[in-house]
């Protein structure tokens, strides 16, 4: 079956400036022009669609999505496979939430008493899982599943003051970060001391820390284009100046 613009794009809940902007980006294109000059969507172009709105929903830029989609690798069913673990993980993470919420509305109505740990729960497993959505393939091949697993499940297991400390550390992370990055020295005092707390950060998710993985994780960094944009959000460049100045911490 074929499909105009105007009803590919309402049978999939999207604009027809959506599919025109896919089309510019290369990432989906009409199988034809029709004599009238509208675009024509055949069944592979549906489903390729189907897969974008897939990835989308997962949080996936749409050049990452460009990139697998187009791959000479890229297998559908090993694709919906993905996309079937991946939103199994989000419903069980909204399980745990709504589970979380019924708790708290008997804890106010002092129906129930409520650990402060449990208040947590839902939030530290979205967080675990996200991670492992963007990085987990990446990380598990650089490191291995066992180590992976038993960060994420250090992670599970924090307690709600370790959470609170965890986000603090982050933020005089990026902080000192942005600041040594500005003077641009990576041997200098601050830049040493933005090395120290990524060091303290690692060892909330690592269960032992090396210098040989600090300086492997950094270059990561460097390596793939997604925790570059995190750092690129600091500041522009920001990846680099963190493994050039753990590069010289480690030594």
């Amino acid at each position: 079956m074929e499909y105009t613009i105007n009803k590919l794009a309402k049978l999939a809940g999207i604009s027809t400036r959506t599919l025109r902007y896919y089309d510019e980006l290369g990432l989906l294109s009409p199988v034809r022009l029709s004599s009238n000059g509208y675009r024509i969507y055949g069944q592979k172009e549906v489903m390729r669609l189907q897969q974008i709105l897939f990835y989308r929903e997962l949080g996936i830029s749409l050049d990452n999505i460009k990139n697998i989609i187009l791959s000479d690798n890229f297998n559908s069913v090993e694709a919906l496979q993905s996309h079937l673990i991946s939103l199994l993980a989000k419903r069980k993470q909204l399980d745990l939430l709504i589970a979380n919420v019924e708790k708290s509305i008997k804890a106010e109505k002092g129906e129930i008493i409520m650990k402060d740990q449990e208040k947590f729960e839902g939030f530290i497993e979205k967080m675990v899982d996200e991670n492992e959505q963007k990085y987990g393939e990446e990380i598990r091949k650089k490191y291995g599943d066992d180590i992976v697993n038993r960060s994420n499940a250090k992670l599970k297991g924090m307690t709600s003051e370790q959470h609170a400390q965890l986000e603090a550390l982050s933020l005089e992370l990026n902080n000192t970060l942005k600041a040594a990055f500005e003077q641009g020295d990576p041997e200098g005092a601050l830049a040493q001391k933005a090395c120290e707390l990524h060091k303290k950060w690692l060892c909330y998710f690592w269960d032992d820390y090396s210098k040989e993985a600090h300086i492997g994780v950094t270059q990561m960094y460097v390596d793939d284009p997604r925790f570059t944009a995190y750092y690129d959000k600091i500041s522009v460049g920001c990846a680099a100046f963190l493994r050039d100045a753990v590069l010289i911490y480690c030594k």
